[in-house]
């Protein structure tokens, strides 16, 4: 298989993503030598096939996983840390109910802390964003969309509030898969039930964002774990465990 079709079979879960698996596989195999220049982003969007603010996603994901570091004005150059442990979540270990349900435990975990953290250290910004995120997800499903893109959205701003980087890298590392109807989407749901749902998550959302909006550690995080267990039930309701 070569590499453009591996990266085709890669795409479903991220198209950053797919670009950070396969230069990494190039660095573990030895195709790319520790402090071997890569490619412009120009000769990467060419080879991918994908847009310039892909392949930039995709090499700050692996400047965050030490995979690679740029040198501003020179380029950006492999490390030799491909072997390094690095925490990531595979499309094939969300393939199943039970996969979405034990991603959404990891997040309560998380996330919980995150919210609590981000009503403390907060800033004026950062609260502008997640209300654009929130309006954003009542457009799109006001237009019928599944807002899994606002919804990430709002999560991953939560995670920047903390204004703890480690946050928002393992956020990011998450991707759109931690949405659980990004992964697991009930066709059976009319579109009447679908807005129902997807009204209450955002007023769950809402929620929280009053919580870090009045600065209230224990009410964020309250909030948040609620939002996420009632995410967590809903799945559980959607299928046999």
């Amino acid at each position: 298989m070569n590499d453009t079709a591996l990266l085709e079979r890669r795409r479903p879960k991220s198209l950053a993503l797919g670009v950070v698996d396969e230069l990494a596989d190039r660095i573990r195999d030895g195709r790319l030598a520790p402090g071997e220049k890569l490619s412009t982003e120009a000769a990467l969007m060419g080879e991918f096939g994908v847009s310039r603010t892909v392949i930039r996603e995709a090499l700050s994901k692996m400047q965050a996983s030490s995979l690679v570091e740029t040198r501003h004005g020179v380029g950006t150059f492999v490390t030799g840390h491909a072997d390094s442990p690095v925490f990531r979540i595979r499309s094939d270990q969300l393939a199943t109910l039970r996969d979405v349900v034990a991603m959404l435990e990891l997040r309560i975990g998380v996330e919980t802390e995150a919210a609590g953290l981000a009503a403390q250290r907060r800033g004026a910004a950062n609260l502008e964003t997640m209300r654009q995120a929130l309006g954003a997800f009542t457009s799109a499903v006001e237009a019928g969309n599944n807002a899994v893109g606002a919804d990430f959205r709002f999560h991953l701003e939560i995670a920047r509030a903390t204004q703890n980087a480690h946050f928002e890298s393992l956020v990011q590392t998450f991707g759109t898969a931690i949405i659980p109807r990004a992964r697991l989407d009930p066709s059976a749901a009319s579109f009447e039930e679908r807005q129902t749902y997807l009204r209450r998550v955002n007023a769950e959302h809402g929620s929280i964002l009053d919580a870090i909006a009045g600065r209230d550690s224990e009410a964020a995080r309250a909030a948040m774990r609620t939002h996420l267990a009632n995410s967590r039930e809903r799945r559980r309701r959607a299928g046999q465990l």
